[in-house]
């Protein structure tokens, strides 16, 4: 007889998400868009040297980081939740506005985790595919889909893995269109692509925006991340969250991180000038890519994308396989300049 506990219905139909993140130390890290040279020294110095036993065995606090992060990101402290990385703030936006049976929309192909979370709620996905020669922000086909059932819609911008971005005044359509749904612009990658919906948190009552620390800020072993809304959808969303999620040693790291601007601004400055290079290497090359707004660039390697990512990994570069969203696509991290040289040293090698 067949004992075992029967999950929900919801967990049944989800495909397991399973990240290739084993045996990545040592190698160059061009495969999850992380910062590919660390966080700022000055974090590092302060969890090495300024955080003492005692700090360890009390639970949280947030009081301050939460003053200083929102004088930082222009905000009323009560528009600000701190969440364990971007993936908690989806899954707290799912678990305050979106009942089992209602629609969420999701762009194809995106972060994963949109998609995750809206299936463990129990929502009804609809996709909305990114149009197929240009991999352009299909905005009238989003539209088109929105109706009054529609609660939530999910967007990267830029988006993960295409680079395509959003404009503002787009955005600005989606949320006139949708006033009954939670809009989430997850703007992970803010700092390379500059435009950002926050300050229109006090403008529309259905706009929410996420923001992670795991990007140009170099941590994301610690996961944190920040969810940005009117106050009274902060206020639902706090309670839908678990009082301790966000971990002390993350609220502090992010209050040194934001006090250390320059090195942010010269390490985004750095990646995308090494993107720029990258392009133009690229075309020398003869490898078709996508224009992104973002911290990486996707290549079209048709029916060899298998092949060169094995390849580069036994050369010690790591980049990542989108096949099974994009046939014959490749994304790749863009870090420093040297870094990308030798990238474009193996893609040589491997392409011609």
């Amino acid at each position: 007889m067949d004992d075992a506990l029967q999950p929900r219905e919801a967990v049944k139909r989800m495909a397991p998400y399973s990240p290739p993140t084993a045996g990545r130390e040592g190698k160059l890290r061009l495969d999850f868009n992380e910062n590919t040279v660390g966080c700022s020294p000055k974090v590092a110095d302060f969890l090495r040297t300024r955080v003492a036993r005692e700090q360890l065995a009390i639970y949280p606090e947030y009081v301050e980081a939460k003053a200083e992060l929102a004088r930082h990101f222009g905000v009323r402290e009560e528009e600000l939740l701190l969440t364990n990385g971007t993936d908690e703030a989806i899954q707290v936006l799912m678990n305050t506005f979106v009942n089992a049976g209602e629609e969420v929309i999701i762009l194809q192909p995106s972060y994963a985790m949109y998609r995750f979370y809206s299936e463990l709620a129990g929502a009804r996905v609809s996709t909305i595919s990114y149009r197929s020669e240009s991999l352009a922000f299909p905005l009238e086909e989003l539209l088109r889909a929105i109706t009054s059932n529609t609660r939530a819609i999910l967007i990267s911008n830029p988006n993960n893995p295409t680079g395509t971005a959003i404009g503002l005044p787009e955005i600005e359509l989606v949320l006139q269109a949708a006033p009954l749904a939670a809009v989430l612009i997850d703007e992970a990658y803010f700092e390379f692509y500059g435009a950002t919906a926050l300050p229109w948190i006090a403008r529309y009552a259905n706009l929410v925006v996420s923001r992670t620390f795991s990007k140009a800020y170099g941590m994301a072993a610690m996961r944190l991340g920040c969810l940005f809304s009117d106050a009274r959808n902060i206020a639902f969303a706090h309670k839908a969250q678990s009082p301790y999620s966000v971990n002390m040693l993350a609220a502090l790291a992010a209050r040194v991180a934001i006090g250390d601007r320059d090195y942010v601004s010269s390490y985004v400055a750095e990646v995308l000038a090494a993107r720029d290079w990258l392009c133009g290497e690229l075309d020398r090359l003869r490898i078709p890519f996508y224009p992104s707004a973002a911290n990486f660039v996707l290549l079209r390697a048709d029916e060899q994308a298998g092949k060169i990512c094995k390849r580069l990994r036994a050369a010690g570069v790591l980049v990542r396989d989108r096949s099974h969203e994009l046939p014959g696509c490749v994304r790749v991290t863009v870090g420093t300049s040297e870094q990308m040289q030798r990238l474009v040293a193996e893609l040589e090698r491997l392409w011609t």
